[in-house]
Order: C-alpha cells, then sequence, then structure tokens
C-alpha cells in the first residue's frame, strides 16, 4: 500500500489492521522526513529526500508488529510516516509519500519503494539501485588555530534578522585578520571523499578574482579587479586586468603569469571566440585578440554598448556558450539598451539573453524576479539560472519570443523552482542585510556536466554561491513535468573563515569543480548602513573593503582516475569531431566552438558517423550525437539542398536518446523540408512520455511558417490540447498557445 491506499475499504477494520493505520487528514507542503530506523534492512544506506506531497495524519494506528522507519515533524509530534509490519507468513511495507509526480518522479521515492518491494518478497534491499539525496560531510579539524581580532571602531555594520529590511542594530567593532590562503583552505568541510586543493592565490594575482574561464589549452583566465565597487572608469581607463594563469609542470599549482589585457574597469565575465576573448567590461562588450602569439591583447572591438552599470553588482554576468552557438548570459537589476554599431537593440533588465559570438545580433530571454547573477546550461541544453536574493534557482523553459509572437499576451516572469532559499552555513559568523539566513547574494548555477565526480552528480547538480554563508550550495534538479523543481540538500563547500567569500563555482577541464573565493570581510553591496555615504557605484563606503586577497580552489574528488592534459589549441579536424565524444561537457563545447569556427565541411563524414550511432549512456544520452547536430546546425549545414545531412538529422528523430530527438527537432530548419519530414518532426516526439521533448517539438510547431505541413501542425496541436496532461502542465499549455 501507497499513500491514499491507507485511504481504501473504510469500513473494513481487518484492512485497516493490515496495513497498519488510517490516512484522517492532510494538508500540502515541501518536506523532508526523519528516518528513526537507520539500521532496519530497508533503511540501510538510504538518505532520504525531499519532495512537494500531501503531508498525511493516520489515526486507528495498529502497533502489533509494526516497525516505523520513517517519520514527519508535525507541530511538536512525529507522524508515522513509513512502516513495515509482519501478519502471520506476511510482510506489508506502506509510505504515505505519493500524492502526485512531483513525489513519484523524485528518485528518492523510487529507491524507497524498490527497497520496500525487495523487502515484501523477502528479499535483500541491498539490491536497489544506487540513490543518494545527499553526501555525508568532512568535519572541521579540531587542531586548527584560534582566529586573531583587531579593533576596527564602528565600522562594521550589523544588521539584525527582522521582517522589515535593512533593520540595524548597534555596530560591530572587532573584525577577524585574514588568513594566508593554505591556512584559510583548512577552514573548509566538504563531502566525504573530496577534498580543496589551492590553484592560485595572491600575490600571483593582483587584485580581486571576480570571474574565470579556460582556453582551449585548458589555461585558466582569471578577470582581475580594483575598480569594483565605487571606481568604474570610462572605457580604456581602468586599472583591471584579464591574467592567464598557467600549470606548467602538472602539479596542480599555476606557476606561470601573463597579463592578457589591461585597462579594463570591472570585467565580470569571459568566453572565447576565433582566437580570442569575449569580455563583458563594465558599460560594453569587447574582443579582445592577440595577433602575434605573445598571449598579450593587441586587437580591441567593442560587441556591444549601452549598458547600464550605476550600480556596479547589477550589471552583466556568466558568458556561456550554447549548444546553439550562441552566447549566452544574464543581465542584473540595471535597465540596459544594448546597441551595436550605435543602434539600440532592445531594452531589458534582470534576466536571460543570449548573444551571436560575432556581434550581430542579441535577444533577451525572460525575465527574473530580482538581480540575477546565475547561469547553468545541461547536458542536453536545458537553461537555469538563479538571482542574488531569495531565489537560489530558476529555469527557463520558453523565451519571450513565443510569447510576444501571439497579439495580447506577454510572458510572465520567472519566480524560482527552489523548495527553500535557507542556507547552511557551518558557522554563526553570518552578516547579512536581508533574507537572514539564506541566498542574499547568490551566484552561479554551473550544473556539473563531467564525469569526474561520482554518478551523484551527473547533469542533475548545480552548484550556488553564498558568499555571505562562506559556502557553495548544491542545488538537485528534478524534472517536474515540462518544468523543474530544485532541492538543496548539501553545501560542495562552507567555511568558518569569515572572510571566505566564494563568488563562483564552474566545471573545469578536468572536471573537478573550481571555486574562486573573492575572500573579503565586507561582501555586502548595498544598502548604505546608517552612519556611511553611499559611492559611485551604488556600493556603501568603507576603507575595510579588501583590493588584495583572492584565491581559487580545486573541489577534487580523491577516488578520481588520473588524466592526461587536453589541448585542443593545435587539434586536428579529426581530433576535434573526436572530443565531441568526451565525458567533459567543457570540452565537448570547445570541439564544437572551433569546428564552427573552422567553417569547412570536411568533417562531415565524421560527424554522420556520430549522428548514425545508435548507443546510449548511463543518463539516456549520446552526447557526440547531439554534439554532431549542433556542429552541422553551426556550419549551416542542414538544409534540404543538403540530402544527406538532412535525412541523417531526419533519423535522429528516431533515435534511442530523448536528448538526441530534442537536438534534432530543435537544429531543423522548419518550413524548408518536403511534408512527410515535417509529418515525422510534428508527431514522433509525442510517442515517447518525455516532456522536454514534447515542449521542444511544439515550439518548433509554433516556429513553423504557414505552409502544407502546418495544417498537420495544427491538428496535432488540436488533439493535444484536449489532453488533460497537456492541459495541467503549466509550460506545456503555454507552448500549445504559441
Amino acid at each position: 500500500p501507497l499513500h491514499c491506499a491507507t485511504y481504501c475499504f473504510l469500513n473494513s477494520e481487518k484492512y485497516i489492521a493490515l496495513v497498519g493505520a488510517q490516512f484522517q487528514k492532510h494538508e500540502t507542503g515541501i518536506f523532508r522526513t526523519n528516518i528513526v530506523s537507520p539500521d532496519h534492512p530497508v533503511m540501510k544506506g538510504f538518505q532520504g529526500f525531499r519532495s512537494w506531497d500531501e503531508t498525511y495524519v493516520h489515526h486507528k494506528h495498529n502497533e502489533e508488529n509494526r516497525t516505523v522507519l520513517e517519520t514527519r515533524t508535525q507541530g511538536k509530534t512525529e507522524e508515522p510516516w513509513t512502516w513495515v509490519r509482519t501478519h502471520g507468513q506476511g510482510r506489508v511495507f506502506y509510505t504515505a509519500w505519493g500524492h502526485d509526480d512531483r513525489t513519484w518522479s523524485n528518485p528518492g521515492f523510487h529507491n524507497l519503494v524498490e527497497r520496500g518491494i525487495l523487502w515484501a518478497c523477502g528479499q535483500s534491499p541491498k539490491q536497489a539501485s544506487a540513490f543518494a539525496d545527499r553526501l555525508p560531510m568532512t568535519k572541521l579539524s579540531q587542531d586548527l588555530k584560534p582566529f586573531d581580532y583587531v579593533d576596527v571602531g564602528p565600522k562594521i555594520p550589523n544588521y539584525t534578522p527582522s521582517e522589515k529590511w535593512g533593520v540595524q542594530g548597534k555596530p560591530l567593532t572587532l573584525m577577524q585578520k585574514p588568513l594566508p590562503a593554505e591556512e584559510s583552505l583548512k577552514h573548509y568541510v566538504t563531502p566525504e571523499g573530496f577534498e580543496l586543493q589551492l590553484f592560485v592565490s595572491e600575490p600571483d594575482l593582483k587584485g580581486k578574482p571576480i570571474a574565470m574561464n579556460w582556453d582551449a589549452r585548458g589555461r585558466l583566465w582569471v578577470c582581475e579587479t580594483v575598480d569594483y565597487p565605487n571606481e568604474l572608469q570610462p572605457p580604456g581607463q581602468g586599472r583591471d586586468r584579464i591574467r592567464i594563469c598557467e600549470d606548467t609542470d602538472n602539479d596542480g599549482r599555476a606557476d606561470k603569469f601573463t597579463v592578457f589585457a589591461e585597462q579594463l574597469s570591472i570585467p565580470t565575465a569571459i568566453e572565447f571566440w576565433r582566437g580570442g576573448a569575449i569580455v563583458q567590461n563594465g558599460v560594453e562588450t569587447l574582443y579582445l585578440k592577440d595577433t602575434n602569439g605573445d598571449d598579450v591583447a593587441d586587437t580591441r572591438k567593442v560587441l556591444f554598448d549601452g549598458w547600464a552599470l550605476g550600480d556596479t553588482h547589477g550589471g552583466v554576468s556568466n558568458f556561456r556558450y550554447g549548444l546553439d552557438n550562441w552566447i549566452y548570459a544574464m543581465q542584473g537589476y540595471n535597465n540596459s539598451a544594448p546597441s551595436i554599431d550605435g543602434k539600440e537593440q532592445q531594452r531589458f533588465r534582470m534576466g536571460f539573453f543570449r548573444f551571436k559570438p560575432d556581434g550581430s545580433e542579441i535577444e533577451f530571454l525572460r525575465s527574473t524576479n530580482n538581480n540575477t547573477w546565475g547561469l547553468g546550461i545541461t547536458e542536453e541544453g536545458l537553461i537555469f539560472g538563479s538571482t542574488a536574493n531569495h531565489n537560489p534557482s530558476d529555469f527557463m523553459p520558453i523565451p519571450n519570443r513565443y510569447y510576444e509572437r501571439v497579439k495580447g499576451w506577454a510572458p510572465e516572469r520567472l519566480e524560482g523552482i527552489a523548495d527553500t532559499y535557507k542556507f547552511q552555513p557551518i558557522t554563526d559568523k553570518i552578516r547579512q542585510v536581508d533574507q537572514h539566513g539564506g541566498y542574499t547574494a547568490a551566484a552561479g548555477h554551473a550544473v556539473y556536466t563531467a564525469r569526474t565526480y561520482p554518478k551523484y552528480f551527473w547533469n542533475r547538480t548545480s552548484f550556488v554561491c553564498g558568499p555571505t554563508g562562506h559556502l557553495v550550495g548544491t542545488f538537485t534538479l528534478n524534472p517536474d513535468g515540462a518544468g523543474f523543481h530544485s532541492t538543496s540538500p548539501m553545501n560542495l563547500i562552507a567555511s568558518d573563515d569569515e572572510w571566505s567569500a566564494p563568488i563562483m563555482a564552474e566545471v573545469g577541464p578536468d572536471g573537478h569543480v573550481w571555486v574562486v573565493d573573492w575572500y573579503n570581510y565586507i561582501v555586502q553591496h548595498n544598502p548604505t548602513p546608517q552612519g556611511f555615504e553611499t559611492g559611485k557605484g551604488n556600493a556603501y563606503m568603507s576603507d575595510l573593503r579588501d583590493k588584495k586577497h583572492g584565491r581559487i580552489y580545486r573541489v577534487v574528488y580523491k577516488a578520481a582516475k588520473d588524466r592526461t592534459p587536453l589541448d585542443l589549441a593545435q587539434a586536428t579536424p579529426q581530433q576535434l569531431v573526436d572530443a565531441l565524444k568526451n565525458d567533459n561537457m567543457f570540452w565537448r563545447l570547445r570541439a564544437q566552438r572551433m569546428l564552427v569556427e573552422r567553417g569547412h565541411d570536411d568533417v562531415v563524414p565524421a560527424l554522420l558517423g556520430l549522428l548514425n550511432d545508435d548507443s546510449v549512456d548511463e543518463l539516456g544520452l549520446n552526447v557526440g550525437a547531439i554534439h554532431a547536430i549542433w556542429t552541422l546546425h553551426g556550419l549551416g549545414l542542414i538544409q534540404p539542398d543538403k540530402r544527406i545531412i538532412r535525412e541523417a538529422v531526419v533519423r535522429a528523430l528516431i533515435h534511442p536518446s530523448a536528448a538526441v530527438r530534442k537536438a534534432a527537432v530543435q537544429a531543423l530548419p522548419y518550413g524548408k523540408q518536403p511534408q512527410d519530414i515535417g509529418n515525422v518532426i510534428v508527431s514522433q516526439p509525442f510517442s515517447q512520455n518525455d516532456a522536454q521533448l514534447q515542449l521542444a517539438a511544439i515550439l518548433a510547431i509554433s516556429d513553423t511558417p504557414q505552409t502544407e505541413d502546418y495544417e498537420s501542425a495544427a491538428d496535432l496541436v488540436a488533439r493535444l490540447s484536449c489532453a488533460p496532461r497537456f492541459l495541467r502542465d503549466r509550460w506545456l499549455r503555454d507552448a500549445m498557445t504559441s
């Protein structure tokens, strides 16, 4: 019996006794249960999970031969939630979990029910598939030296937890002194089996590291700033720079440093294109390139200007190359009007946008609900993000253009998918302005898209930095129809050093996660506290703001296999095609971009070889086929006059991997192929119960011009609009409306 099975056969006392209780009442909510019998065979190794469900309360309990496995906290009592009974020679397993697909789609629920079935059938629950909702964390060493403090007078704002924003208490006077990088590292905890390793810090970094990325050789490029937050300079007059940090002897530490570009001011994002770097430099987006091989930029071109930066922590961030060969990014709450060659494109603020790497086009995708600093893309191309305050996890299902093409309709802003905004620091030395105890400076939402970490992380875990809590949190992405919800089961890292302030966590070329530690005692930007002045960047002015310290760490999984460092800078075309199958999406995207930049069709046979591979990996993906499709798309080769290529992509519509089918649906050029191909496109995806594939297909129908194929598409949408499952799903319903 599961969930409402306790409310069957209401008048049968024997049935009620057999099950162990009867349902009495419920409310609803998102919660985690408490495991109270961890040594029972069903529970051994099971960590529980978090989900939305009905909060069952039972009565008519039969405690004879009953062992309660889990409880749910109900006020001051613990409500029995999952239990087992023996009944003669029989066995009964019951759990109150399971109202709808929010729980039924949760792998933790799958695992619990599998364990219960095995036990009830007299088999060992150890046979159940592996599942971990969270990993145990390491503990701080008891041998750490005590922190040293200095009296700085009443210079430390002290906001008190209150429903009213910005309530201040008496200023603090004692400030912890900073620690050397090697000592601060010891104050971090990680999941068991992981360790933090220092890659680079001051004095090799000259300023505060604010963004990072890696080139095709696997070298780390760091944006350093001194001008942030209140000293934004006119273009070409800044004090900030980009530094290339290399590990030439492969010992895990940077030992060679080259300044690629100077005279920048508040450079907040960097991505690579055609041998150069696209950099967000304050109010402008630049293309910087070295043309003589000395790793120093000697070409500078403005791709976009007109970005507003009246508030220096509300700007552009998170450049990320997408599967579709656009660069995705985030815009903070400044109201910007980016322009190309002096022509304003579109005014927007607070949300997702994308642009073509050559600077020819820009598109605002969707609004978020407050200042926006996080972006992540999954291996099948799904777009996630985060905002600074109270909304650490967001999903971008449908871009604005699908709403704007419908007269009288407009998209709603995204409100978040996380079950909580709270974070889990390991110290009470937390200073916040608002959102006390939660994300109030959340930065980043990178998805783990490699295979170096355990399977627990693969393509389902995002990393969100909480610098005011001295931590990087993890968010597990759970499908919810054509949308998602996320939970935050644990931290990736957390520190009790008051200066530690992680602001960026990204999957590196080695498959480990790299973290930028801003390392600053003062993290608060605004509002301006009582007794302080507001600076030109809208941040309060304080001589305690540090300009010298900054660290970049690697969160290393100790059991990972040793890997030979990869270098694609001099790769042959075939080597680039081979890299499209790499188990780290970082290298796949680098290879895809370089093949598209190269612009030659001599790799088509090799790409079609990847596309014709029907194998599927442990996650149901075929990454080589996905990237082959988007490489062909980027080369402009999926066209009606390219019959062999077009037919190969059409065949991908029935590939065993739903993610490959989704890529084919999105990449095929609608309105340019015979009617029979159009019919395959609009019908095939719905034979498979994959909501993301269905969403992509319906949006593709919306993109279809009104040709002969359009009538069959309209008929299909009309039929779907009568199906309750499609009408209940918010995003499928919106797609059908479009």
